[in-house]
């Protein structure tokens, strides 16, 4: 089934950030993640809710998703993420074929 990464992100220092987005799209690929949104135009909708930076990343199973983020490879370029930005995160679960809404 497959899951999905929704992260906020305020961004800090914009050169350390550049170091932490010319490195990532390769990791996530590597381990079949798959960007569905990358910082695009926000609306809001509901509530008071007004993010900087939205990113949508989908994996196949939850399974990709940890080796991605506990890979050697993530952990190396992490840090400059952590340094130059306020962010949280979650994984969502995608529906299950025959669940409905």
């Amino acid at each position: 089934m497959a899951v999905y990464v929704i992260a906020e992100i305020e961004i800090k220092d914009q050169e350390t950030y550049s170091r932490y987005v010319e490195n990532v799209p390769e990791v996530i690929e590597k381990f079949g993640g798959r960007y569905l949104s990358q910082g695009g135009r926000i609306w809001p909708l509901s509530g008071n809710w007004n993010p900087e930076r939205i990113i949508l990343i989908e994996f196949q199973t939850l399974e990709q998703l940890q080796q991605c983020f506990n890979s050697s490879e993530y952990q190396k370029i992490a840090p400059f993420r952590i340094q130059s930005t306020v962010s949280r995160s979650i994984i969502v679960e995608g529906l299950v074929p025959a669940q409905t809404l």
